[in-house]
């Protein structure tokens, strides 16, 4: 079995916990040192990373790059490596959206193999076993895989495409952490009138997610005419109680979209999806 040298660019909590599993098929995972904060250096020793002075030293001796960075850093780091020509397999595995995944390929071809990921689940401790979903050519995305066989990291390739990985990530994003958001605004809300305790029993009934129900997207563009209002109301409750109404603004203007669907009984998933991409 191949045994490359890794890099990780930055081990933050899910990137050196990523880069860690990566270690048990690799003859050496590395750092960079250099700009880095004293909370990185600590993690990176409690993982057991290999510091490095430079990044230039790093993509000199990295078969296998993993970007694993705040999203807005992305691209300037692909653009530093780049400047160094790196030449080996560079895994863009950052939350970013699709179009920016294909600029970084575009920085980093041909030179390097570009490899689109997305890192769904929590970091790989303690149990936990997130999946990195992969796209891009098929000598990168088997690397990759290679890589994290037999380790905490699941990884699954979704096709040749760079950006699939990224789209799949945000995909899931805009449910996940939206609704978390949700949950604190409605909870806010609740609490503000002091039915915060009813609103936890209402919820407790009903455990399954949303998302793992499509088909119900139909039955909200037939009810999108009633739901835009009633959120209306619900973003004037908010904004009276200090709370940011907003999002509650933008969910009754993505429901006006559907306000020609009224109780359309014969309305499909695909119609609707539709209906909401073309207004």
């Amino acid at each position: 079995m191949d045994h490359p040298t890794i890099g990780i660019l930055h081990p933050g909590s899910m990137g050196a916990a990523v880069a860690a599993c990566a270690a048990t098929n690799a003859a050496a995972v590395l750092w960079c040192a250099d700009g880095r904060s004293a909370a990185s250096t600590t993690r990176a020793e409690r993982f057991g990373l290999e510091p490095v002075p430079t990044l230039q030293e790093l993509l000199d001796r990295c078969d296998v790059v993993i970007s694993l960075c705040p999203p807005a850093a992305a691209e300037d780091l692909a653009r530093e490596a780049a400047g160094y020509r790196y030449r080996g397999t560079y895994v863009e595995a950052n939350a970013i959206n699709s179009e920016r995944a294909v600029r970084i390929a575009g920085l980093l071809e041909p030179a390097a193999t570009v490899v689109d990921g997305g890192v769904v689940g929590s970091p790989p401790v303690n149990g936990k076993t997130p999946t990195l979903y992969l796209s891009g050519p098929i000598s990168g995305t088997e690397r990759v895989e290679a890589l994290f066989e037999g380790t905490a990291v699941r990884t699954k390739v979704l096709g040749g495409d760079i950006g699939q990985a990224s789209a799949l990530k945000l995909s899931y994003a805009a449910f996940q952490k939206t609704s978390r958001v949700l949950v604190a605004l409605a909870t806010g809300l609740a609490r503000e009138h002091g039915v915060d305790q009813e609103l936890l029993a209402i919820a407790s009934h009903r455990s399954d997610s949303y998302l793992a129900e499509p088909e119900y997207v139909a039955k909200t563009a037939q009810r999108a005419w009633r739901w835009g209002p009633e959120l209306k109301e619900v973003a004037d409750m908010l904004e009276a109680a200090g709370l940011p109404p907003q999002m509650l603004r933008a969910a009754a203007s993505t429901l006006a979209r559907w306000h020609e669907a009224k109780d359309d009984g014969e309305l499909t998933l695909t119609d609707a999806l539709n209906r909401l991409a073309q207004p």
